[in-house]
């Protein structure tokens, strides 16, 4: 059975901390509040004209150096992202560029929050279907470009960065022994869409 394992992780985050009390000149808000309600107390904001694409190439660069791997041995960029550069082309195909990958697919896929773990299950399943032996998956916002920055319930919470992983595909038994991801289960309901 073809299982998807994790070979490498990398981040980036733009330089930029914008702090809680950066916050609190901008909108009715205090360090306090919003540490007692998320525990967060500083994001990173990204510099203008630094892209989806430029974060997530940062964390994939990262993510190839741990595993010791080329871009070029990749088969397929999954690219989670609420915030791409444009509409179209896909984000992931920047990002394929700016690796010199020339083969394989690029896509993004769009499910905000839960984005990575969309991202990751759909390149699991297409390396357990032979589509491929190695995926880069990545998570990557600019959220700070669509925040109302006036509207204290919501851009307290977000800020810009990247993630992501590197996997390979590697021959398992079918059961729980085995290395790698033993399964996913992806669910939604729209009523709660709001």
């Amino acid at each position: 059975m073809r299982r998807s394992r994790i070979k490498g992780v990398g981040s980036y985050l733009p330089a930029k901390i914008l702090t809680n009390d950066d916050l609190a000149r901008m909108v009715d808000t205090n360090d306090a509040w919003i540490v007692e309600r998320t525990g967060i107390r500083e994001r990173r904001i990204a510099a203008k004209g630094e892209l989806t694409s430029d974060l997530a190439t940062a964390a994939a660069k990262a993510a190839l150096d741990h595993a010791g791997m080329e871009a070029g041995a990749l088969d397929l960029i999954v690219l989670a992202t609420a915030t791409p550069d444009q509409t179209f082309p896909a984000t992931a195909a920047t990002v394929q560029a700016n690796l010199g990958m020339t083969r394989g697919a690029a896509f993004d896929l769009q499910a905000v929050c839960s984005g990575f773990l969309y991202a990751l299950t759909t390149a699991d399943s297409l390396i357990r279907t032979g589509q491929g032996a190695r995926a880069l998956v990545i998570g990557a916002e600019v959220f700070s470009r669509i925040l109302d920055w006036k509207d204290r319930s919501t851009c307290v919470l977000f800020g810009d960065g990247a993630g992501a992983f590197v996997l390979e595909v590697e021959e398992g038994t079918g059961t729980t022994a085995d290395h790698g991801i033993l399964g996913s289960k992806l669910h939604s309901d729209g009523r709660y869409r709001g």
